[in-house]
């Protein structure tokens, strides 16, 4: 079969003159035409821009905890709920994400999640108040939350032969923006006098430049070219060529999967776990005795891990049938580094970062099962909001729960143990959503 590029080449000779037109420059290709290979590197930039930014407004706020409690007059149960934020906004908001993207296009949803995660972490630390800064903080993660879910939708339409790989990319990037943040954000933080305003507020200007390559696709409102033709060819079509609501929409009832379900419960478990990490690791580390740079760092090499592994684990998971064994690999890694973490924190702090950085790869390998277990676009924008959504409402008690734990037991035993605990079920849910089917069959 031949490639993309060779196909757009094609038409570009033998077809240019049946091409409807488009909007106006730059033109957008129309739902009968293979996308523009410009359009693709294109759109893949933005993916990785967008990926940067999904990450940094959490384990910045990490990195920096102590001085934002400090400067707050938080205490450790309010802590715990500014860490328990960003799975709820990704629960509450990302139910949107389906029907905004509807109605405005997936791009132009994108568009305006970048510039709100912009306009959020300008805000947050100069507002003056724990209120404010909430509101602030829930504004950039509602651009996070609508990204998180239409990043497999737009990989499923643009890159149906290529899910794996382009997964892989944004979620190797998606690490990388999280590493980053957890590594420079003290010592930024230094350089520009040891406020921790502008530590946080540095992060604005990714976010900012994460709103141009979307710019372009803002009023793209066409199905991808690049959708399967059975989902193409599902779709009802209108005088003027653009595709109506897909036929088989009304039939997928997608609580009525049990791998729907599954998916859901294992992205819930993961996110908990990931949460717990980027909002309290450091924390963990500093009152084991480790300085305020060396355990950011720390964060920074459990997310870190994420760079290679994100791209390798969903290539890996593309091959095999049922992706349960890397499920169970992943997920003994957690309760070793979990373990540790509670023997010899300090100790042993590089091995546990390192461990605790190979389980957080759930996250990649969840999303390379969002695009598996589906078989039609209609699918994955359906699966991937109910699996997300429901699985970050999952883990909203989890961060707060270490909070209040930490706080009333005066140690870290109980909240570890708790972390430790939840990797249990986290194997159970994964096996089940790896399994080698999709949710079409089960609705």
């Amino acid at each position: 079969m031949p490639d993309d590029e060779t196909q757009t080449q094609t038409l570009n000779r033998g077809g240019a003159a049946h091409t409807p037109a488009g909007p106006p420059a730059p033109r957008l290709p129309g739902a009968a035409e293979a996308p523009a290979p410009w359009l693709l590197r294109l759109i893949a930039v933005g993916l990785v821009l967008a990926a940067l930014n999904l990450r940094p407004a959490i384990t910045s706020l990490g990195a920096l905890l102590e001085e934002v409690r400090d400067g707050l007059h938080m205490s450790g149960t309010v802590a715990g709920v500014l860490t328990s934020v960003p799975p709820l906004c990704f629960a509450v908001f990302g139910v949107m994400a389906p029907r905004l993207a509807r109605r405005f296009g997936a791009g132009a949803v994108v568009c305006a999640g970048m510039a709100a995660i912009a306009a959020g972490l300008v805000i947050r630390p100069y507002i003056g108040s724990t209120a404010g800064f909430l509101a602030a903080s829930a504004l950039a993660l509602m651009g996070i939350a609508v990204s998180n879910i239409l990043m497999p939708v737009i990989v499923k339409r643009w890159f149906p032969d290529r899910v794996g790989t382009m997964t892989g990319l944004y979620s190797m990037a998606l690490a990388l923006g999280t590493a980053l943040a957890a590594a420079v954000t003290v010592p930024l933080t230094g350089a520009m006098g040891g406020n921790w305003q502008s530590g946080l507020a540095v992060w604005a200007v990714l976010a900012a430049l994460a709103v141009l390559p979307w710019i372009v696709l803002v009023r793209d409102r066409t199905p991808a070219p690049g959708q399967p033709a059975q989902d193409r060819s599902a779709q009802g079509r209108t005088a003027s060529g653009q595709a109506s609501r897909p036929v088989d929409a009304p039939a997928l009832r997608i609580t009525r999967s049990r791998t729907a379900w599954g998916l859901a419960c294992f992205f819930g478990l993961q996110a908990t776990a990931a949460y717990i990490t980027m909002g309290w690791m450091p924390q963990i580390f500093r009152d084991a005795g480790v300085s305020a740079g060396t355990a950011g760092v720390l964060l920074a090499v459990t997310m870190a891990m994420g760079v290679p592994l994100a791209f390798v684990i969903p290539r890996v998971a593309g091959r095999l049938k049922q992706q349960g064994p890397i499920v169970v690999v992943l997920g003994l890694c957690g309760l070793i580094g979990y373990s540790g973490l509670y023997l010899a924190p300090a100790a042993g702090a590089w091995v546990w970062a390192v461990l605790l950085g190979v389980a957080n790869c759930a996250f990649p390998l969840a999303l390379t099962m969002i695009g598996m277990r589906t078989r039609t676009g209609a699918g994955v924008v359906r699966l991937s909001a109910f699996a997300q959504s429901t699985g970050y409402l999952l883990s909203i008690p989890g961060p707060l729960l270490v909070g209040v734990l930490y706080q009333h037991s005066g140690g870290w035993g109980l909240p570890i143990a708790l972390m430790a605990g939840l990797m249990i079920p986290q194997m159970v849910a994964g096996v089940l959503a790896g399994r080698d089917r999709t949710v079409e069959d089960e609705c």
